[in-house]
């Protein structure tokens, strides 16, 4: 059960004492308190942990503060989508970018920085095309030990720098330690804050449970976790629940393929078709990285690229956000650089996607418009 509160409860409030006081004589129930502190509103929520079957709704909305009241299901309950009373929203904003089940975000970028001179270019392009997101990995994990694994810590500054020279308001970047929050952290203090960073989570450590726990518990970056490549879906959402639980709520969950020779010749099996399942079973909106899906760059037929095709199924089923890998020199790239797209295909990438999005709009209001009859 959660308890939503009247906007702007202070702890410190006779109400909200009395609130506290009644939660914690409830038998056999423990509670988590859940604040988001916002430039104008602070927005507090209390999660009740235990057998609340004999509360009722109506009871608890009768308790000082407390302005609704919904009861969960035991999966996701954080992140989950409830049908009593459960209108908390499905997006939330950085940076000054909405990130949510109703928008969508392109987030083209380098998989691993590998110079300064690719970051700029790379940056200098979205800018000449009016995108304000980025990829840029600076901490690789490699399932061979002697591989190129980034830069780390080194390459941060410039690429921070080079983002606030180019308008790029979120940069979504890996990391595999919690070191990796404080080098982050240090590099964008040092350089002034020039952009945001989105934490990515990868597919290897969708289950290392403390690292999720440790990335949870921070709220200043939103975390873009990815599916479990051999794992099932009700798993990998647990693991986005392991970060809510902790506290950051700011969460959006990519869907990457699934490891798999049933994808062959792709890199992984496409699992682009759950962008609605996730929507539907949580909050999260829904990332989808292509280029690890397909990890070539085949054409078909009709001329147009594998993956190209896979985004557009991806975003006609509604997709709030795509994650690819671009590279001014896919032969130079030191990580991934068969899957790269090419710096003059950026153009007609985002034509594409743009595309596609005016069709799943428009199936959209189609569906609202039979619904209605």
């Amino acid at each position: 059960m959660i308890l939503i509160l009247e906007p702007n409860s202070a702890p410190e409030s006779t109400d909200y004492k009395i609130l506290s006081g009644q939660l914690d004589r409830l038998p056999g129930i423990k509670y988590r308190v859940h604040r988001e502190v916002g430039a104008e509103v602070t927005l507090t929520e209390i999660y009740l942990i235990g057998d609340t079957g004999a509360l009722t709704v109506d009871q608890m909305q009768l308790l000082p503060c407390v302005a609704r009241v919904v009861r969960v299901s035991e999966a996701y309950r954080v992140l989950g989508r409830h049908k009593q009373g459960d209108d908390r929203p499905t997006s939330f904003d950085y940076k000054g970018v909405k990130f949510g089940q109703d928008t969508l975000n392109v987030f083209a970028g380098l998989c691993a920085v590998d110079s300064r001179e690719s970051v700029e270019g790379m940056m200098k392009a979205l800018q000449a095309h009016g995108q304000v997101c980025t990829r840029m990995g600076a901490y690789k994990p490699r399932t061979n030990p002697y591989a190129f694994q980034g830069f780390g810590a080194s390459c941060l500054p410039y690429v921070f720098e080079l983002a606030g020279k180019y308008g790029i308001k979120v940069i979504a970047m890996e990391i595999t330690h919690e070191s990796h929050v404080d080098e982050i952290r240090a590099a964008l203090d040092a350089t002034g804050d020039p952009t945001g960073v989105m934490l990515q989570i990868g597919t290897r450590n969708t289950q290392n449970f403390e690292l999720l726990k440790l990335v949870g518990k921070q709220q200043d970056f939103p975390v873009l976790i990815k599916r479990g490549f051999g794992i099932t879906l009700d798993e990998s959402l647990n693991a986005a629940e392991y970060l809510a639980s902790e506290g950051n709520r700011k969460v959006v969950f990519g869907l990457r393929g699934m490891k798999t020779n049933m994808g062959d010749p792709h890199r992984n099996f496409v699992d682009f078709s759950h962008v609605p399942v996730v929507k539907r079973l949580t909050r999260m909106p829904v990332c989808i990285d292509p280029s690890h899906s397909v990890g070539v760059r085949s054409v078909a037929p009709d001329g147009i690229l594998d993956i190209f095709h896979v985004v557009a199924q991806g975003v006609v089923a509604g997709a709030n956000m795509v994650l690819v890998d671009f590279h001014p020199n896919p032969a130079q790239a030191l990580v991934d650089g068969p899957q790269a797209l090419l710096m003059a295909e950026l153009p007609h990438f985002l034509d594409d996607v743009a595309l596609a999005r005016e069709t799943y709009l428009k199936r959209s209001a189609l569906a609202g418009k039979y619904a209605a009859h």
